[in-house]
């Protein structure tokens, strides 16, 4: 796969608990309802690319940007009323992170 592959591709995996307990869920891709997969999200790990979350199924609610990195407790580092419910992939092409 080459480097502008990679950049346009992300992965991020979701955690029912905080401090990435519980089932986790793993996306490459926009995802409008993870209530199938997971009852809820409390943290995440971005392993690449960039995702914008939200806190309400269908893209809607607060919104909220996570880039590559841990989230060990999406509630109380972002100030986020619930979990995350929905999410959407952000191209990067271009970009190097």
């Amino acid at each position: 796969m080459s480097n502008t592959d990679m950049n346009m591709r992300g992965k991020i995996i979701f955690y029912e608990e905080k401090n990435f307990q519980g089932r986790s869920y793993e996306c490459m891709n926009d995802c409008s309802d993870m209530s199938s997969s997971l009852s809820r999200s409390q943290s995440c790990r971005v392993e690449s690319g960039c995702f914008m979350v939200y806190d309400r199924s269908n893209y809607m609610g607060n919104q909220y940007f996570m880039r590559r990195g841990e989230y060990s407790d999406c509630m109380s580092m972002m100030g986020m009323r619930d979990c995350i419910k929905s999410c959407r992939m952000i191209p990067m092409v271009g970009i190097q992170l």
